[in-house]
């Protein structure tokens, strides 16, 4: 018996019949779709890969279990809330969100914070998107490595005690004009409350602008920078578009970064002028010049065969528009910090008037009985309750909550996670300044601590100015900066703190501020002479008006004080 078995799919006929049904099936899918089904379809599929991707990146670490879709947390972080950034921090060691395409990862206790800002190999400092196109691409900052260590080493001597002593006098200029003008300002309002947080914005950017670039800045272009630069915090939020648009944030600190960056070439070249006359050192862009052409006379020198003694570090001709880029990253580190201590300072010793008195004891002490006599490095030095006032301030109210990284290779955090290439992951100082084991009683301010209290033993907490290679180059800059703005503000004025239930909350924007209470507008002036009432602990809990006086010390006892207020002054933090 002979048999045989066709295949269907080897016949030709049933070949071609199930081609011609395969077409059938595809012309009428393709005719079935839009470009809606099409759009939603890539919508779904964009929204399934963002979450996958999170969770994928989140791995075992806190945070929430998914996002909102695309872009996480962006509403919340539009105005964001301290509260929610302790929350964040209370979480975990290691906690994450995800805004936009970034993955963000947080790390919150000391261990972690350290190990961020101790790992070069994996790690680089970075801000936020827009930064590279308001401080340029070019700018040092966003250098890595041994080139970041070697331009580094050329700004060292910038800030040593030598040099600071250098721009004293520029910074106490700018101390006696303010003062004055703070005065000046209490008068013509009848000594009624005014606002003083654009105050200390500007004579913050005042006393950077005559460090940084001396008198080549004029007072009118100072006072264009100081308020124009509300616009460059702005525009650098952490969370914000990253490109520019006509009329937005990031437009508006582009323009005012501009501004900023041609004022300061424009110092530059003046002052190579001055500095190849032979003029004296008064800033620091006069002293970084003078390196400079100190470098190019030994070069010279040495191509002709003369003998020559070498600089300590050899620098090269830097063009005026690299000068400004370096100064603008000076003023960009100092003013929103610097605004934010002293704000808090300011306020956290008038709401304490017996530590106030301390001060302006040892103001007066250090120098020898004369409230007039000009600030120099060992009267700094000298002013041991003083620099603890500035340090537990600094400690209290850290104006740096977090300090933000680029991961540049998986970075292995812990044994059990590893943040992803491409991510950030961001140190925080909050939590370790205020850690119980190294500063007892944490939430109360206690100047005490670093004299007699042990605190400064507690040197892995100390994060205020970073750690590791990229630490703040200007942190004993900004100490004697604060400490000689209060010594000599407590010598003449008087300022008294009338608070509002909110005004020891924390407004952040950029760094932190005391929340603004427009109630407070509508409270009297206050008599300096609440100075010597009140002495009861901790008045500013029991929810009386904010305000702060201030007045000329001229005629003030240092032990008994009793002038009229000249100037008033409302806690405000935006």
């Amino acid at each position: 018996m002979n048999a045989s078995f066709s295949s269907p799919v080897a016949n030709a006929q049933q070949g071609a019949k199930l081609a011609l049904d395969q077409a059938t099936f595809v012309r009428s899918f393709l005719g079935g779709l839009n470009g809606w089904s099409v759009c939603i379809t890539l919508l779904l599929m964009a929204v399934v890969y963002d979450q996958f991707k999170y969770i994928w990146n989140k791995g075992t670490i806190a945070g929430p279990s998914m996002k909102i879709p695309f872009i996480g947390p962006f509403l919340e972080s539009v105005n964001p809330k301290f509260e929610q950034y302790h929350a964040k921090w209370a979480s975990g060691a290691l906690s994450c969100v995800s805004v936009f395409h970034k993955f963000v990862v947080i790390a919150s206790t000391r261990e972690m914070a350290r190990k961020v800002f101790n790992s070069p190999m994996y790690v680089k400092p970075c801000v936020v998107d827009v930064a590279h196109k308001l401080l340029r691409p070019t700018n040092w900052v966003f250098l890595d490595g041994k080139a970041h260590v070697e331009f580094r080493k050329g700004l060292n001597g910038l800030f040593t005690r030598q040099s600071l002593e250098i721009y004293l006098p520029g910074q106490e200029d700018v101390y006696d004009k303010y003062f004055a003008e703070f005065l000046a300002t209490s008068k013509e309002h009848g000594s009624k409350p005014v606002p003083f947080m654009a105050s200390f914005r500007e004579i913050n950017c005042a006393i950077s602008c005559r460090t940084f670039v001396g008198h080549y800045l004029s007072d009118a272009a100072v006072k264009k920078i100081a308020d124009d630069y509300y616009n460059i915090t702005a525009a650098l939020e952490l969370v914000n578009f990253p490109i520019i648009i006509p009329f937005t944030k990031t437009w508006y600190g582009k323009k005012a970064s501009d501004m900023v960056l041609e004022e300061f070439a424009k110092c530059a070249a003046k002052a190579k002028v001055r500095m190849a006359a032979g003029g004296e050192v008064t800033c620091i862009m006069d002293a970084w010049i003078k390196s400079m052409q100190k470098s190019a006379r030994y070069r010279e020198k040495i191509s002709k065969g003369e003998d020559a003694d070498k600089p300590s570090v050899l620098l090269r001709d830097f063009t005026d528009f690299e000068i400004s880029q370096t100064i603008f990253t000076f003023l960009f580190a100092s003013q929103d910090a610097t605004s934010s201590a002293t704000t808090w300072l300011f306020q956290t010793l008038a709401q304490r008037p017996e530590m106030l008195d301390r001060i302006r004891e040892e103001q007066m002490e250090v120098r020898g009985g004369d409230k007039n006599k000009k600030l120099d490095m060992d009267m700094l030095e000298k002013m041991t309750y003083t620099h603890a006032a500035v340090k537990e301030l600094l400690r209290y109210r850290p104006p740096v909550l977090m300090v933000p990284y680029e991961v540049k290779k998986d970075f292995p955090i812990t044994s059990s996670y590893t943040a992803p290439k491409g991510s950030m992951v961001i140190a925080t100082t909050y939590p370790s300044l205020r850690d119980p084991e190294a500063y007892p009683d944490p939430d109360t301010y206690n100047p005490e601590r670093w004299i007699s209290g042990g605190a400064e033993k507690a040197k892995q907490n100390w994060l205020v100015f970073g750690t590791g290679p990229h630490y703040c180059l200007g942190q004993l800059y900004a100490t004697y900066n604060l400490m000689a703005m209060v010594g000599k503000a407590s010598l003449h004025l008087d300022w008294v703190h009338h608070p509002t239930p909110i005004s020891e909350e924390i407004k952040v924007f950029a760094t932190i501020f005391p929340m603004y209470s427009t109630e407070s507008r509508k409270a009297p002036s206050v008599r300096t002479d609440a100075l010597d009432q009140g002495k009861e602990n901790e008045p500013w809990k029991q929810g009386r008006n904010t305000h702060i006086a201030t007045a000329d010390n001229d005629s003030i006892d240092q032990k008994n004080l009793s002038a009229e207020p000249a100037v008033s002054e409302e806690s405000k933090g935006t």
